[in-house]
């Protein structure tokens, strides 16, 4: 199974891209199947991490950035990937 982890932050205005470097300078403990940084308005970034694992698997995730840094606390999501198409 996979299962994909979603962290996405808020960035306090005008810090979107010191937001985007942190995220992208967070290594895990160990490497997910695929990491991909996205970024929106509002100076938000979304990383999402692919792992085969089952569902409910204790997986690394991205710690919180400081507070100097954002705007509420991280939002978190889980999903079970169901294939392409």
């Amino acid at each position: 199974m996979t299962v994909a982890l979603m962290w996405e932050a808020r960035a306090v205005a005008g810090r979107g891209e010191d937001l985007l470097d942190w995220a992208r300078a967070q290594e895990l403990p160990r490497e997910p199947l695929r990491r991909e940084t996205l970024r929106a308005p509002q100076d938000r970034v979304l990383v999402i991490t692919w792992w085969d694992a089952p569902y409910d698997a204790e997986l690394p995730e991205l710690p919180e950035p400081g507070g100097e840094l954002v705007t509420r606390a991280v939002h978190r999501w889980r999903f079970e990937s169901l294939g392409a198409g």
